[in-house]
Protein backbone atom coordinates (compact mmCIF):
# COMPACT_ATOMS: atom_id res chain seq x y z
CA UNK A 1 0.00 0.00 0.00
CA UNK A 2 1.08 3.29 -0.88
CA UNK A 3 2.77 5.17 1.72
CA UNK A 4 3.19 2.62 4.40
CA UNK A 5 3.62 -0.42 2.70
CA UNK A 6 6.45 -1.92 0.58
CA UNK A 7 6.16 -3.38 -2.35
CA UNK A 8 8.22 -5.75 -4.87
CA UNK A 9 8.21 -3.98 -7.70
CA UNK A 10 10.50 -6.24 -9.79
CA UNK A 11 7.83 -8.64 -9.00
CA UNK A 12 4.96 -6.23 -10.23
CA UNK A 13 6.99 -5.74 -13.14
CA UNK A 14 7.35 -9.62 -14.25
CA UNK A 15 3.36 -10.07 -14.11
CA UNK A 16 2.71 -7.07 -16.09
CA UNK A 17 1.03 -7.60 -19.55
CA UNK A 18 2.68 -8.07 -22.66
CA UNK A 19 1.71 -6.03 -25.94
CA UNK A 20 -1.25 -7.47 -27.74
CA UNK A 21 -0.53 -8.73 -31.28
CA UNK A 22 3.39 -10.29 -30.56
CA UNK A 23 4.28 -12.17 -28.39
CA UNK A 24 7.05 -10.98 -26.33
CA UNK A 25 9.57 -12.90 -24.14
CA UNK A 26 10.32 -11.94 -20.66
CA UNK A 27 13.78 -10.51 -20.04
CA UNK A 28 16.09 -13.31 -18.22
CA UNK A 29 15.59 -11.10 -15.24
CA UNK A 30 12.28 -11.05 -15.24
CA UNK A 31 11.94 -14.31 -15.91
CA UNK A 32 13.37 -15.53 -13.10
CA UNK A 33 11.43 -13.49 -10.90
CA UNK A 34 8.36 -14.12 -12.36
CA UNK A 35 9.65 -18.37 -11.44
CA UNK A 36 10.43 -17.58 -7.86
CA UNK A 37 7.02 -15.50 -6.92
CA UNK A 38 4.86 -17.13 -4.43
CA UNK A 39 2.10 -19.35 -5.17
CA UNK A 40 -1.53 -19.16 -4.25
CA UNK A 41 -1.07 -22.84 -2.70
CA UNK A 42 1.28 -21.89 -0.18
CA UNK A 43 -1.27 -19.87 1.92
CA UNK A 44 -4.04 -21.80 2.38
CA UNK A 45 -4.51 -24.24 4.42
CA UNK A 46 -6.48 -27.85 4.13
CA UNK A 47 -10.47 -26.61 5.24
CA UNK A 48 -10.03 -23.65 4.61
CA UNK A 49 -11.20 -23.44 0.50
CA UNK A 50 -14.57 -24.08 0.08
CA UNK A 51 -14.17 -24.24 -3.46
CA UNK A 52 -12.89 -22.68 -6.33
CA UNK A 53 -12.57 -21.78 -10.03
CA UNK A 54 -9.17 -21.81 -12.07
CA UNK A 55 -5.31 -22.95 -11.03
CA UNK A 56 -3.88 -22.73 -7.55
CA UNK A 57 -0.89 -23.56 -8.98
CA UNK A 58 -1.03 -19.96 -9.81
CA UNK A 59 1.93 -17.42 -9.17
CA UNK A 60 1.11 -14.20 -7.16
CA UNK A 61 2.59 -10.30 -6.78
CA UNK A 62 1.10 -9.56 -3.49
CA UNK A 63 -1.86 -8.99 -1.65
CA UNK A 64 -4.43 -6.37 -1.82
CA UNK A 65 -7.65 -5.67 -0.61
CA UNK A 66 -8.59 -2.26 -2.21
CA UNK A 67 -9.21 -2.36 -5.75
CA UNK A 68 -7.60 1.00 -6.46
CA UNK A 69 -4.63 -0.11 -5.46
CA UNK A 70 -4.43 -3.43 -6.73
CA UNK A 71 -1.30 -4.13 -9.77
CA UNK A 72 -0.28 -6.81 -11.98
CA UNK A 73 -0.61 -10.16 -10.18
CA UNK A 74 -1.88 -9.56 -6.85
CA UNK A 75 -4.82 -11.69 -5.11
CA UNK A 76 -7.19 -9.66 -4.02
CA UNK A 77 -9.83 -9.89 -0.95
CA UNK A 78 -13.43 -9.13 -1.31
CA UNK A 79 -14.39 -8.23 1.84
CA UNK A 80 -17.81 -7.17 2.83
CA UNK A 81 -18.33 -3.74 4.81
CA UNK A 82 -20.90 -1.88 6.62
CA UNK A 83 -21.47 0.69 3.53
CA UNK A 84 -20.19 -1.01 0.44
CA UNK A 85 -19.43 -4.65 -0.52
CA UNK A 86 -15.84 -5.74 -1.99
CA UNK A 87 -17.67 -7.67 -4.32
CA UNK A 88 -18.80 -4.69 -6.20
CA UNK A 89 -14.99 -4.01 -6.89
CA UNK A 90 -13.86 -7.41 -8.19
CA UNK A 91 -14.13 -6.19 -12.11
CA UNK A 92 -11.93 -2.92 -11.01
CA UNK A 93 -9.23 -5.18 -9.91
CA UNK A 94 -8.96 -7.72 -12.22
CA UNK A 95 -9.24 -4.55 -14.84
CA UNK A 96 -5.99 -3.13 -12.84
CA UNK A 97 -3.98 -6.67 -12.92
CA UNK A 98 -5.31 -8.94 -10.22
CA UNK A 99 -4.74 -12.70 -11.23
CA UNK A 100 -6.87 -13.84 -8.00
CA UNK A 101 -10.28 -13.05 -5.87
CA UNK A 102 -10.95 -14.16 -2.73
CA UNK A 103 -14.76 -13.86 -1.96
CA UNK A 104 -17.43 -15.58 0.00
CA UNK A 105 -19.10 -16.45 -3.17
CA UNK A 106 -18.09 -17.51 -6.49
CA UNK A 107 -19.06 -15.58 -9.74
CA UNK A 108 -21.45 -17.70 -12.62
CA UNK A 109 -19.03 -16.56 -15.07
CA UNK A 110 -15.25 -15.77 -14.06
CA UNK A 111 -12.85 -15.31 -16.28
CA UNK A 112 -10.69 -17.80 -17.27
CA UNK A 113 -7.79 -15.88 -16.61
CA UNK A 114 -8.27 -15.00 -12.96
CA UNK A 115 -8.80 -17.96 -10.24
CA UNK A 116 -11.53 -17.38 -7.85
CA UNK A 117 -11.53 -18.92 -3.85
CA UNK A 118 -14.69 -19.23 -1.81
CA UNK A 119 -14.20 -18.60 1.43
CA UNK A 120 -16.69 -19.28 4.45
CA UNK A 121 -15.09 -15.73 6.11
CA UNK A 122 -13.16 -13.43 3.65
CA UNK A 123 -11.83 -11.17 6.37
CA UNK A 124 -11.09 -14.60 8.49
CA UNK A 125 -8.89 -15.56 6.16
CA UNK A 126 -7.08 -12.02 4.94
CA UNK A 127 -5.92 -12.12 8.30
CA UNK A 128 -4.63 -15.71 7.98
CA UNK A 129 -3.11 -15.30 4.83
CA UNK A 130 -1.35 -12.10 5.14
CA UNK A 131 0.39 -13.51 8.66
CA UNK A 132 1.57 -16.19 6.24
CA UNK A 133 2.70 -14.09 3.63
CA UNK A 134 4.43 -11.55 5.54
CA UNK A 135 5.90 -14.59 7.47
CA UNK A 136 4.83 -14.50 10.88
CA UNK A 137 6.21 -11.17 12.06
CA UNK A 138 4.35 -11.32 14.94
CA UNK A 139 6.41 -14.24 16.14
CA UNK A 140 9.69 -12.54 15.69
CA UNK A 141 9.16 -10.19 18.37
CA UNK A 142 7.31 -8.94 21.31
CA UNK A 143 3.96 -7.34 20.44
CA UNK A 144 2.41 -5.59 23.03
CA UNK A 145 -1.55 -4.49 22.67
CA UNK A 146 -3.07 -2.29 24.86
CA UNK A 147 -6.98 -2.20 24.30
CA UNK A 148 -9.76 -0.48 26.52
CA UNK A 149 -11.62 2.71 25.85
CA UNK A 150 -9.74 5.42 27.24
CA UNK A 151 -5.52 5.94 27.62
CA UNK A 152 -4.67 3.25 24.47
CA UNK A 153 -2.39 6.04 22.91
CA UNK A 154 -1.06 7.63 26.03
CA UNK A 155 -0.11 3.89 27.37
CA UNK A 156 1.55 2.83 23.93
CA UNK A 157 3.55 5.83 23.88
CA UNK A 158 5.01 5.06 27.13
CA UNK A 159 5.55 1.90 26.59
CA UNK A 160 7.89 2.77 23.20
CA UNK A 161 9.57 5.58 25.06
CA UNK A 162 10.27 2.68 28.20
CA UNK A 163 11.08 -0.06 25.65
CA UNK A 164 12.83 2.04 23.68
CA UNK A 165 16.22 2.89 25.53
CA UNK A 166 18.47 0.11 23.58
CA UNK A 167 15.81 -1.64 21.24
CA UNK A 168 13.80 0.14 18.33
CA UNK A 169 10.21 -0.39 19.48
CA UNK A 170 7.68 0.21 16.52
CA UNK A 171 4.01 1.63 16.98
CA UNK A 172 0.83 1.51 15.62
CA UNK A 173 -1.64 3.65 16.82
CA UNK A 174 -4.36 6.62 16.16
CA UNK A 175 -1.41 9.42 15.58
CA UNK A 176 0.91 7.74 13.77
CA UNK A 177 2.85 4.55 12.55
CA UNK A 178 6.30 4.26 13.70
CA UNK A 179 7.84 1.18 11.32
CA UNK A 180 11.24 1.87 13.14
CA UNK A 181 13.29 3.65 10.50
CA UNK A 182 10.22 6.35 8.90
CA UNK A 183 7.21 7.75 10.74
CA UNK A 184 3.89 7.80 8.53
CA UNK A 185 0.65 9.20 9.78
CA UNK A 186 -2.22 7.40 10.83
CA UNK A 187 -5.51 6.48 8.69
CA UNK A 188 -7.12 3.77 11.38
CA UNK A 189 -6.35 3.18 15.38
CA UNK A 190 -6.21 -0.91 14.62
CA UNK A 191 -5.34 -0.95 10.64
CA UNK A 192 -6.78 -3.87 8.72
CA UNK A 193 -4.74 -7.35 9.16
CA UNK A 194 -3.23 -7.06 5.54
CA UNK A 195 -1.54 -3.72 6.61
CA UNK A 196 -0.56 -4.69 10.10
CA UNK A 197 0.96 -7.59 9.45
CA UNK A 198 2.80 -5.53 6.15
CA UNK A 199 3.84 -3.46 9.13
CA UNK A 200 5.22 -5.56 11.28
CA UNK A 201 7.24 -7.03 8.37
CA UNK A 202 8.35 -3.73 7.45
CA UNK A 203 9.64 -3.13 11.81
CA UNK A 204 11.08 -6.70 12.14
CA UNK A 205 13.36 -5.82 8.86
CA UNK A 206 14.31 -2.63 10.32
CA UNK A 207 15.51 -4.25 13.19
CA UNK A 208 12.27 -3.89 16.07
CA UNK A 209 12.06 -6.71 18.82
CA UNK A 210 9.08 -5.41 20.41
CA UNK A 211 5.60 -3.28 18.36
CA UNK A 212 3.39 -1.90 20.83
CA UNK A 213 -0.29 -1.12 18.84
CA UNK A 214 -3.27 -0.14 20.12
CA UNK A 215 -6.14 -2.57 19.65
CA UNK A 216 -10.23 -1.02 19.57
CA UNK A 217 -12.98 -3.14 20.00
CA UNK A 218 -13.28 -2.88 16.48
CA UNK A 219 -10.30 -4.17 15.29
CA UNK A 220 -11.11 -7.29 17.25
CA UNK A 221 -14.51 -7.91 16.14
CA UNK A 222 -13.64 -7.51 12.75
CA UNK A 223 -10.63 -9.80 12.74
CA UNK A 224 -7.80 -7.75 12.12
CA UNK A 225 -5.37 -8.97 14.74
CA UNK A 226 -6.75 -12.58 14.52
CA UNK A 227 -4.40 -15.49 15.04
CA UNK A 228 -1.58 -12.48 15.75
CA UNK A 229 0.59 -13.62 19.06
CA UNK A 230 0.74 -10.86 21.82
CA UNK A 231 3.44 -10.69 24.08
CA UNK A 232 1.37 -9.17 26.29
CA UNK A 233 -2.21 -7.55 25.86
CA UNK A 234 -3.35 -4.30 28.30
CA UNK A 235 -6.45 -3.22 29.72
CA UNK A 236 -6.86 0.17 30.43
CA UNK A 237 -10.82 0.41 31.26
CA UNK A 238 -14.39 0.16 30.17
CA UNK A 239 -16.98 3.17 29.72
CA UNK A 240 -19.93 4.03 27.52
CA UNK A 241 -18.33 4.47 23.45
CA UNK A 242 -19.10 2.83 20.04
CA UNK A 243 -22.57 1.46 21.00
CA UNK A 244 -23.91 2.56 17.96
CA UNK A 245 -21.61 -0.54 16.60
CA UNK A 246 -21.97 -3.10 20.23
CA UNK A 247 -25.41 -2.05 21.07
CA UNK A 248 -24.71 -2.46 24.63
CA UNK A 249 -21.73 -2.21 27.18
CA UNK A 250 -22.18 -6.17 27.76
CA UNK A 251 -21.09 -6.59 24.21
CA UNK A 252 -18.44 -4.23 24.27
CA UNK A 253 -16.60 -5.82 27.14
CA UNK A 254 -17.08 -9.21 25.64
CA UNK A 255 -15.35 -8.14 22.51
CA UNK A 256 -12.72 -6.76 24.24
CA UNK A 257 -12.09 -9.95 26.55
CA UNK A 258 -11.69 -11.85 23.18
CA UNK A 259 -7.92 -10.56 23.19
CA UNK A 260 -6.94 -12.23 26.67
CA UNK A 261 -8.95 -15.47 26.10
CA UNK A 262 -7.45 -16.46 23.26
CA UNK A 263 -10.49 -16.19 21.20
CA UNK A 264 -8.37 -13.65 18.90
CA UNK A 265 -7.08 -17.30 17.68
CA UNK A 266 -4.39 -17.36 20.05
CA UNK A 267 -3.69 -16.51 24.06
CA UNK A 268 -1.35 -13.67 24.87
CA UNK A 269 1.71 -14.75 27.08
CA UNK A 270 0.88 -11.86 29.53
CA UNK A 271 -2.54 -10.05 30.45
CA UNK A 272 -2.01 -6.59 32.44
CA UNK A 273 -4.81 -5.17 33.86
CA UNK A 274 -6.25 -2.10 35.51
CA UNK A 275 -7.67 -3.38 38.96
CA UNK A 276 -9.33 0.00 39.75
CA UNK A 277 -11.77 -0.51 36.91
CA UNK A 278 -14.91 -2.66 37.62
CA UNK A 279 -15.04 -4.21 33.89
CA UNK A 280 -10.88 -4.56 34.87
CA UNK A 281 -11.69 -6.94 38.19
CA UNK A 282 -14.34 -8.69 36.06
CA UNK A 283 -11.47 -9.41 33.41
CA UNK A 284 -8.63 -10.25 35.70
CA UNK A 285 -11.08 -13.12 37.17
CA UNK A 286 -11.55 -14.45 33.37
CA UNK A 287 -7.74 -14.75 32.54
CA UNK A 288 -6.91 -18.61 31.36
CA UNK A 289 -4.54 -20.26 33.33
CA UNK A 290 -1.91 -20.41 30.65
CA UNK A 291 -1.62 -16.75 30.59
CA UNK A 292 0.29 -14.27 33.35
CA UNK A 293 -1.79 -12.16 34.98
CA UNK A 294 -0.52 -8.55 36.35
CA UNK A 295 -2.37 -6.36 37.29
CA UNK A 296 -2.21 -2.57 38.79
CA UNK A 297 -4.23 0.16 39.64
CA UNK A 298 -4.47 2.34 43.16
CA UNK A 299 -6.07 -0.68 44.44
CA UNK A 300 -4.01 -2.08 47.41
CA UNK A 301 -4.78 -5.13 45.76
CA UNK A 302 -3.11 -4.53 42.86
CA UNK A 303 0.44 -5.98 42.06
CA UNK A 304 1.89 -2.77 40.76
CA UNK A 305 0.49 0.33 42.19
CA UNK A 306 0.41 3.81 43.49
CA UNK A 307 0.36 5.51 46.96
CA UNK A 308 0.11 8.87 47.73
CA UNK A 309 -0.53 10.18 44.63
CA UNK A 310 -0.86 14.20 44.03
CA UNK A 311 -1.76 16.43 41.69
CA UNK A 312 -1.09 19.94 40.53
CA UNK A 313 -0.75 21.74 37.00
CA UNK A 314 2.67 21.13 36.55
CA UNK A 315 3.54 17.49 37.52
CA UNK A 316 2.35 14.64 39.66
CA UNK A 317 3.79 12.78 42.30
CA UNK A 318 3.22 9.26 44.24
CA UNK A 319 4.90 6.32 45.49
CA UNK A 320 5.24 3.19 43.19
CA UNK A 321 5.15 -0.02 44.86
CA UNK A 322 5.68 -3.28 43.02
CA UNK A 323 6.39 -6.92 44.41
CA UNK A 324 10.33 -6.32 44.07
CA UNK A 325 10.71 -2.61 45.42
CA UNK A 326 9.28 0.76 45.48
CA UNK A 327 10.27 4.22 45.00
CA UNK A 328 8.78 7.94 44.38
CA UNK A 329 7.41 8.96 40.91
CA UNK A 330 8.04 12.71 39.32
CA UNK A 331 5.66 12.61 36.62
CA UNK A 332 5.17 15.67 33.85
CA UNK A 333 1.60 13.63 33.03
CA UNK A 334 -1.26 15.66 34.69
CA UNK A 335 -4.39 13.88 35.88
CA UNK A 336 -5.11 10.99 38.22
CA UNK A 337 -6.01 8.90 34.61
CA UNK A 338 -2.29 10.01 33.71
CA UNK A 339 -1.67 7.75 36.74
CA UNK A 340 -3.36 5.04 35.54
CA UNK A 341 -1.77 5.19 32.32
CA UNK A 342 1.40 5.20 33.55
CA UNK A 343 0.88 2.61 35.57
CA UNK A 344 -0.21 0.69 33.10
CA UNK A 345 3.12 0.94 31.27
CA UNK A 346 5.20 0.78 34.27
CA UNK A 347 3.29 -2.94 34.96
CA UNK A 348 4.30 -4.23 31.36
CA UNK A 349 7.58 -2.87 30.99
CA UNK A 350 8.18 -4.51 34.62
CA UNK A 351 6.95 -7.66 33.75
CA UNK A 352 8.80 -8.12 30.69
CA UNK A 353 11.30 -8.05 32.60
CA UNK A 354 12.41 -4.43 32.92
CA UNK A 355 13.53 -2.34 35.89
CA UNK A 356 11.58 0.27 36.75
CA UNK A 357 14.29 2.40 38.77
CA UNK A 358 15.79 2.15 35.13
CA UNK A 359 13.17 3.36 32.44
CA UNK A 360 11.28 5.57 35.08
CA UNK A 361 14.50 7.37 34.93
CA UNK A 362 13.65 8.52 31.54
CA UNK A 363 10.00 9.66 32.06
CA UNK A 364 11.44 13.11 32.96
CA UNK A 365 12.29 13.31 29.38
CA UNK A 366 9.08 12.08 28.11
CA UNK A 367 7.37 14.90 25.78
CA UNK A 368 3.56 13.24 26.02
CA UNK A 369 1.31 12.81 23.57
CA UNK A 370 0.05 15.21 20.80
CA UNK A 371 -3.57 16.11 21.62
CA UNK A 372 -3.58 14.64 24.96
CA UNK A 373 -3.73 17.33 27.64
CA UNK A 374 -1.63 19.42 25.56
CA UNK A 375 -1.18 22.78 26.98
CA UNK A 376 -0.90 25.69 24.69
CA UNK A 377 1.45 28.49 25.80
CA UNK A 378 1.09 31.49 23.96
CA UNK A 379 1.60 33.73 26.81
CA UNK A 380 -1.76 34.10 27.90
CA UNK A 381 -2.65 34.79 31.20
CA UNK A 382 -4.88 31.63 31.71
CA UNK A 383 -4.38 28.26 30.50
CA UNK A 384 -5.46 26.18 27.64
CA UNK A 385 -5.53 22.74 27.08
CA UNK A 386 -6.51 20.18 24.00
CA UNK A 387 -7.65 16.98 24.81
CA UNK A 388 -9.04 14.11 22.92
CA UNK A 389 -11.80 13.51 25.36
CA UNK A 390 -14.99 12.41 23.78
CA UNK A 391 -16.88 10.28 25.98
CA UNK A 392 -18.80 11.25 29.37
CA UNK A 393 -16.28 9.24 31.03
CA UNK A 394 -13.16 10.81 29.43
CA UNK A 395 -14.96 14.14 29.77
CA UNK A 396 -15.79 13.78 33.32
CA UNK A 397 -12.26 12.63 34.60
CA UNK A 398 -10.60 15.33 32.69
CA UNK A 399 -12.77 18.42 33.48
CA UNK A 400 -12.82 16.58 37.52
CA UNK A 401 -8.60 16.70 37.54
CA UNK A 402 -8.87 19.88 36.37
CA UNK A 403 -11.73 21.71 38.48
CA UNK A 404 -9.35 20.46 41.59
CA UNK A 405 -6.47 22.10 40.01
CA UNK A 406 -7.86 25.47 38.87
CA UNK A 407 -8.01 28.75 41.29
CA UNK A 408 -10.51 30.40 39.22
CA UNK A 409 -13.27 29.02 36.39
CA UNK A 410 -13.15 26.28 34.14
CA UNK A 411 -14.36 26.70 30.46
CA UNK A 412 -14.50 23.83 28.16
CA UNK A 413 -15.43 23.64 24.65
CA UNK A 414 -16.82 20.67 23.08
CA UNK A 415 -19.22 18.54 20.65
CA UNK A 416 -20.45 15.20 19.86
CA UNK A 417 -19.54 13.35 16.93
CA UNK A 418 -21.97 12.71 13.95
CA UNK A 419 -23.42 9.30 12.98
CA UNK A 420 -22.24 7.76 16.48
CA UNK A 421 -24.04 7.10 19.12
CA UNK A 422 -26.86 9.34 20.10
CA UNK A 423 -27.71 7.81 23.43
CA UNK A 424 -23.73 9.14 24.94
CA UNK A 425 -24.97 12.82 23.86
CA UNK A 426 -27.05 13.49 26.75
CA UNK A 427 -24.75 11.99 29.18
CA UNK A 428 -21.59 13.94 27.80
CA UNK A 429 -23.56 17.30 28.07
CA UNK A 430 -24.45 16.10 31.77
CA UNK A 431 -20.98 15.22 32.18
CA UNK A 432 -19.54 18.98 31.71
CA UNK A 433 -22.59 20.37 33.45
CA UNK A 434 -21.56 18.38 36.76
CA UNK A 435 -17.62 20.12 36.53
CA UNK A 436 -17.44 23.53 34.13
CA UNK A 437 -18.29 27.06 34.72
CA UNK A 438 -19.00 27.73 31.17
CA UNK A 439 -19.52 25.33 28.34
CA UNK A 440 -19.64 25.71 24.22
CA UNK A 441 -21.19 23.09 22.44
CA UNK A 442 -20.43 22.82 18.88
CA UNK A 443 -19.41 21.27 15.64
CA UNK A 444 -17.10 17.68 16.42
CA UNK A 445 -16.89 16.15 13.34
CA UNK A 446 -20.80 15.99 12.19
CA UNK A 447 -20.25 13.89 9.11
CA UNK A 448 -23.44 13.45 7.37
CA UNK A 449 -25.26 13.96 10.33
CA UNK A 450 -27.16 17.70 10.70
CA UNK A 451 -26.06 19.58 13.43
CA UNK A 452 -29.25 20.71 14.27
CA UNK A 453 -30.48 17.31 14.99
CA UNK A 454 -26.73 16.32 17.12
CA UNK A 455 -27.47 19.64 19.11
CA UNK A 456 -31.32 18.09 19.84
CA UNK A 457 -29.69 15.06 21.26
CA UNK A 458 -27.36 17.12 23.44
CA UNK A 459 -29.46 18.96 24.76
CA UNK A 460 -32.07 16.60 26.52
CA UNK A 461 -29.14 16.46 28.94
CA UNK A 462 -29.20 19.91 29.40
CA UNK A 463 -29.13 20.73 33.22
CA UNK A 464 -27.98 24.52 33.67
CA UNK A 465 -29.16 26.11 30.33
CA UNK A 466 -27.58 29.12 31.53
CA UNK A 467 -23.91 27.67 31.49
CA UNK A 468 -23.62 26.48 27.92
CA UNK A 469 -23.95 28.40 24.46
CA UNK A 470 -24.57 26.28 21.46
CA UNK A 471 -22.42 27.76 18.70
CA UNK A 472 -22.38 25.95 15.21
CA UNK A 473 -18.92 26.78 13.85
CA UNK A 474 -15.99 25.73 16.20
CA UNK A 475 -13.51 28.18 15.58
CA UNK A 476 -15.96 30.86 16.22
CA UNK A 477 -16.43 28.76 19.42
CA UNK A 478 -13.00 28.39 20.73
CA UNK A 479 -12.49 32.09 20.01
CA UNK A 480 -15.65 33.09 22.05
CA UNK A 481 -14.06 30.94 25.20
CA UNK A 482 -10.50 33.10 25.13
CA UNK A 483 -12.37 35.88 24.85
CA UNK A 484 -14.20 34.73 27.87
CA UNK A 485 -11.19 33.21 29.86
CA UNK A 486 -9.25 35.39 32.78
CA UNK A 487 -6.15 34.93 34.74
CA UNK A 488 -6.34 32.28 36.96
CA UNK A 489 -8.77 30.32 34.68
CA UNK A 490 -8.09 27.14 32.57
CA UNK A 491 -10.18 26.43 29.20
CA UNK A 492 -10.13 22.92 27.50
CA UNK A 493 -10.98 22.14 24.28
CA UNK A 494 -12.04 18.67 24.51
CA UNK A 495 -13.11 16.47 21.68
CA UNK A 496 -10.34 16.36 18.86
CA UNK A 497 -7.55 16.26 20.30
CA UNK A 498 -4.27 15.76 17.65
CA UNK A 499 -7.02 15.48 15.14
CA UNK A 500 -6.23 18.15 12.23
CA UNK A 501 -9.71 18.25 10.26
CA UNK A 502 -13.11 18.78 10.65
CA UNK A 503 -15.07 15.79 8.64
CA UNK A 504 -18.47 16.74 6.77
CA UNK A 505 -20.96 14.92 4.26
CA UNK A 506 -19.23 15.15 1.51
CA UNK A 507 -15.53 16.70 2.22
CA UNK A 508 -12.69 16.98 5.21
CA UNK A 509 -11.47 20.38 5.59
CA UNK A 510 -8.54 21.66 7.62
CA UNK A 511 -9.25 21.93 11.43
CA UNK A 512 -6.46 21.45 14.68
CA UNK A 513 -7.93 23.10 17.40
CA UNK A 514 -4.68 23.90 18.45
CA UNK A 515 -3.39 25.80 15.24
CA UNK A 516 -6.84 27.67 15.74
CA UNK A 517 -5.63 28.67 18.95
CA UNK A 518 -2.35 29.85 18.39
CA UNK A 519 -3.87 31.73 15.88
CA UNK A 520 -7.08 32.99 17.34
CA UNK A 521 -4.74 34.46 20.72
CA UNK A 522 -1.91 35.88 18.40
CA UNK A 523 -5.04 37.99 17.06
CA UNK A 524 -6.76 38.92 20.08
CA UNK A 525 -2.49 39.62 21.73
CA UNK A 526 -2.35 42.15 18.41
CA UNK A 527 -6.01 43.42 18.97
CA UNK A 528 -5.43 44.56 22.47
CA UNK A 529 -1.68 45.84 21.92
Amino acid sequence: MIGYLTQDYSLINAFQAHPFGRTRKRDNVANRVFKMAPKLSDYFRDGEIIASKGTLDRPISGLVMDSRRAVPGNLFFALPGLRTDGTSFIDEAIDRGAVAVVTSKLPLHAPAKVTFIQVADPRATLARVSQRYYHFPDRDMTVIGVTGTNGKTTVTHLLKHFLNHDQRVGLIGTINYDLGVRTVPSYKTTPESLDIYGMLAQMRDNGCRHAVMEVSSHGIDQQRVLGMQFGAAVFTNLTRDHLDYHKSLEAYFEVKTRLFTGKTGAEPKLAVVNLDDPYGEKLAGVIPEGVRAVTYGENPKAQVRAEAVSLNFKNTTFKLVWPQGEMQVDSPLIGRYNVSNLLAAVATAWALGRDPIVFLARLRAFKGVAGRMERIEEGQPFNVLVDYAHTDDALKNALGMLRAITPGRLIVVFGCGGNRDRAKRPLMVKAVQQVADIAFATADNPRSEPLAQIFSDMKTGVTAPEKITWIDDRRRAISLALDMAKPGDCLLIAGKGHESYQEFADTVIPFDDRQVVRELIGIKSLKTS
